[in-house]
């Protein structure tokens, strides 16, 4: 049995060696993991149900499961990626989670919570993204600097997301998915102390998050 499950996990970190046709990249870093991850438990799943048999049809169902949930995420990022070219938009990728990172001074003006017109074709192909890829939860934060209340910033940030939020819901985007909140100066990316780090600081963040 041990046999078994050191070939199917061997066979399948040697096939899953390819390239993203979206990114370009080595898919090992990431989906492979998730593919031997599958691939074990359903190899250990399969072989309590029925034997080596068992264990092979179950590595089978496990990888494809794996590699499936960690793939989902990867091309979701590239197409984000390919659609905030050059916007100012940040696209970071952890795991299962991809955070969106718009800085207040693309998407707003100062001290509004109304969206630029110049910013709204770039939320729509983020719209146009998240659509497509309807199996994640959207937590939209927006954030502020330190200067000036607590509770004025903290009411600011809200409209803020809330803005982002209503942007999506209208061009087509389940609002059950989404998840708003404003925090106003907490959770710091850069030091408050001078113009450039405030500055940064002013944002709205999107986390997409994989429910599969």
């Amino acid at each position: 049995m041990k046999k078994t499950l050191l070939t199917v996990m061997t066979a399948t970190l040697l096939t899953a060696c390819t390239t993203n046709p979206y990114t370009g990249e080595d898919q090992v870093a990431k989906t492979v993991w998730t593919t031997g991850i599958g691939t074990a438990v359903g190899a250990g799943t399969g072989a309590l149900i029925g034997g080596k048999k068992g264990a092979l049809i179950g590595a089978g169902a496990g990888a494809a499961v794996g590699a499936g949930t960690g793939a989902y995420m990867d091309v979701q990022a590239a197409k984000l990626r390919q659609e905030l070219l050059s916007t100012g938009v940040q696209v970071q990728q952890n795991g299962n989670q991809i955070v969106l990172i718009m800085p207040g001074n693309v998407t707003f003006g100062t001290n509004q919570a109304t969206i630029e017109p110049k910013f709204e074709p770039i939320l729509a192909s983020v719209a146009k993204v998240i659509k497509e890829y309807d199996k994640t939860k959207i937590q939209i934060i927006g954030y502020t600097d330190n200067t000036g209340s607590v509770a004025t910033n903290n009411a600011l940030s809200l409209r803020r997301a809330n803005a982002v939020s209503n942007f999506l819901r209208l061009n087509g985007v389940d609002i059950n998915r989404i998840i708003v909140d404003g925090l106003g100066p907490q959770n710091p990316i850069a030091s408050n102390k001078t113009a450039k780090g405030r500055e940064q600081n002013r944002r709205v963040e999107m986390t997409l998050i994989n429910m599969q």
